[in-house]
């Protein structure tokens, strides 16, 4: 496990500051962030506390804690939905505000958020049809990503006609119908059955296999966030910051692991993790 005590401590190991070159590369790029809901009021709330966190492309990361403990809150600040009180947000070495405008990265959360008068087709094509893309282009980039999900023989459904688990998988290929660099998942299979919950794992593996695309996710499930992740990073309680950071190196086995001895003791890893901020 590598335990991060403090963000401040973060250069005192002797380890080399990042270069410019590599720091340019990073899709995500944290620094001191802290995020203070309704200053000076009587229900001011410190929501999150230095953090810092660098990510680089193609990782799978994602934030785990206590409830309460930010998580989504983080999330809202790489998406530019929110901005912080102090520090910077990069994305793509710009601006999170302009990465947003620039539609560097694509969202899915809880619930699918999807149009029921619009078809399956319809709703993935959404986002294209707000950048200006043709018609034809909409409905070729739609096709591909039905593909992409397997529900391509629901492309003329509405959503009402699927189930959870494909309402989901609509949502998803909504999101990186643009090839966005950078997906951002807040408990996208929260809601789930645990058994389609799973299935939803596995297809997102494949699915990040085959676009590269960087992720961040948001669980509550210790299980999951090492099923799925390269990182795992434990986020302590209110105000939230990067607590621990456990690497995930589960290699080919990725995507067939749960009964793998190296899962659970990850799992376990993270669970430590967890009691220890807690205590």
């Amino acid at each position: 496990m590598n335990e991060v005590p403090s963000q401040g401590e973060e250069m005192s190991t002797g380890e080399a500051a990042p270069t410019s070159e590599t720091e340019a590369k990073r899709v995500i790029d944290i620094r001191g962030a802290t995020k203070v809901f309704n200053p000076g009021k009587s229900n001011q709330v410190e929501a999150l506390a230095e953090v810092d966190l660098a990510v680089e492309p193609g990782e799978f990361v994602t934030l785990i804690g206590p409830s309460g403990c930010g998580k989504s809150t983080l999330l809202r600040l790489i998406a530019a939905l929110i901005p912080p009180s102090t520090g910077s947000v990069e994305v793509n070495a710009k601006p999170a505000e302009q990465a947003r405008l620039d539609r560097d990265y694509g969202m899915a959360f809880q619930t699918a958020g999807l149009f029921d008068w619009r078809t399956v087709t319809k709703n993935i094509e959404l986002p294209l049809e707000l950048m200006g893309w043709s018609r034809g282009d909409r409905r070729g980039r739609a096709k591909e990503m039905l593909e992409l999900v397997k529900l391509a023989e629901f492309a003329n459904h509405h959503p009402s006609e699927l189930s959870g688990g494909m309402q989901q998988r609509v949502a998803i290929a909504r999101a990186l119908s643009f090839s966005p660099a950078l997906l951002l998942m807040d408990e996208p299979f929260g809601a789930l059955d645990e058994m389609t919950r799973e299935h939803m794992q596995d297809e997102l593996l494949r699915i990040w296999k085959e676009t590269a695309t960087t992720v961040v996710f948001v669980t509550h499930s210790i299980p999951e966030a090492v099923y799925l992740s390269t990182r795992v990073l434990v986020m302590s309680p209110r105000p939230g910051n990067i607590a621990s950071i456990i690497d995930v190196d589960l290699g080919e086995r990725r995507g067939a692991t749960r009964d793998d001895p190296a899962f659970f003791k990850k799992v376990t890893e993270v669970r430590v993790a967890l009691r220890k901020v807690e205590e």
